[in-house]
């Protein structure tokens, strides 16, 4: 199959899920870049201009919201389509947020296989697109700190349940459970870490208005 522009790139951390996407995308014959953040991501596109971006929310280092905002300012990367793809942020509010930066398309996990490839073969064949105007850098933060925050509160509140419901579990089944903690605590952390550098910014921004 033909992209006359370039691969689709995938950014996503979690290993399972990037060689599922991988593995489905190349057995339809399309050429693939992957990154595991955004971070990442950005120095990949530098060399090799995507066609389509495919990424997940919740990434350590940089993660999907801020990375697409990051496309999105730069005029270089402005007009390149992406489909979040998100297991976590899921909420209405969530997705209004991600179509305010300019995705093309918002995709739950675990995603249909048919449906995501016509999403893809769909966009690739549009042609351009127009994209909202790019949010201000103030504007998103304050969108993205309502974001997070919600989604961390959510979070811990899902670890309290576990962590309660652990000593009531046989020992045959608490394995999981503690597999399941473990993985929540690492979301938190990583949603913890990227709340603090956002009220850093805004805490910034309010200190040059004053």
């Amino acid at each position: 199959m033909n992209i006359p522009y370039g691969p689709i790139m995938i950014v996503e951390d979690v290993p399972n899920v990037l060689e599922l996407l991988e593995v489905t995308l190349r057995f339809k014959g399309y050429p693939v870049i992957s990154a595991h953040n955004g971070e990442e991501a950005l120095e990949l596109i530098v060399k090799q201009r995507p066609a389509l971006i495919i990424t997940d929310i919740l990434m350590p280092k940089m993660d999907g919201y801020a990375f697409v905002q990051k496309l999105r300012t730069n005029p270089k990367t402005r007009d390149i389509p992406v489909i979040f793809l998100s297991a976590t942020y899921v909420t209405p509010e969530d997705r209004t947020f991600a179509m305010s930066l300019g995705a093309s398309r918002f995709i739950e996990k675990p995603f249909d296989t048919e449906d995501f490839l016509l999403t893809v073969a769909e966009l690739l064949t549009q042609g351009p697109s127009t994209m909202p105007r790019p949010l201000q850098e103030q504007e998103f933060y304050l969108g993205y700190r309502v974001r997070l925050e919600q989604k961390l509160h959510h979070k811990n509140n899902q670890i309290a349940r576990t962590e309660r419901l652990l000593p009531s579990l046989p020992v045959d089944q608490r394995l999981a459970f503690e597999s399941l903690l473990e993985q929540a605590k690492a979301n938190r952390d990583d949603i913890q870490s990227e709340l603090d550098q956002v009220y850093k910014i805004l805490d910034e921004y309010k200190k040059s208005k004053q």
